[in-house]
């Protein structure tokens, strides 16, 4: 079942996002906030952005992290073809009833801007680390604290047997920074 505005109200009061915008805001942004069916988050103002400098390989085994140049600022340049690492400004709970999947926006899409679709598994909790490529031969712009994804919640019949907490998934409890891959 999709959950509306008024269940993930709820689910805010008792810790599922934080800091949580009760109201959609756009004015003058990419919108971030509260929409009717799931939750616009913002990107956070630091970021990885990968130069590929002495690198001949990427590999998700082994991510050289002298191939991600950090960089904080009020707004993010992604070179042509390329790609940052990110993460939300919003850290979440997902309760064990409910998975979540992350999706690209479409205002930055519509630029080349495309954003990993990412599922939150029930019980997962943290900053969500994103990745966000620039598709386009162009340098692409991307600007913190606005949004970058919404987040829309699915709750099962039942809670799941498993949970992403209870098998202490590799992710769990993304503390502040932006998180490389982990084999």
């Amino acid at each position: 079942m999709l959950l509306n505005d008024r269940w993930i109200k709820e689910q805010a009061r008792r810790g599922m996002i934080s800091p949580f915008v009760p109201e959609q805001v756009s004015e003058g942004v990419i919108s971030f906030g509260l929409s009717s069916y799931g939750y616009d988050i913002r990107v956070a103002d630091e970021f990885k952005i990968f130069k590929g400098r002495g690198v001949g390989l990427i590999d998700p085994k082994d991510l050289d992290p002298r191939s991600l140049e950090d960089f904080k600022g009020e707004s993010c340049i992604i070179p042509p073809n390329s790609f940052v690492l990110a993460r939300s400004v919003e850290y979440l709970r997902i309760p064990r009833d409910v998975l979540a999947i992350c999706l690209g926006k479409s205002t930055l899409a519509r630029c080349g801007i495309i954003v990993n679709t990412t599922p939150l598994e029930p019980e997962w909790e943290g900053y969500i680390t994103l990745e966000i490529s620039n598709t386009a031969p162009l340098p692409a712009k991307i600007y913190a604290n606005e949004g970058i994804a919404q987040v829309i919640f699915l709750r099962a019949e039942e809670p799941c047997s498993i949970s992403y907490a209870d098998r202490q998934g590799k992710y769990q409890g993304q503390s502040r920074g932006i998180w490389l891959p982990r084999v």
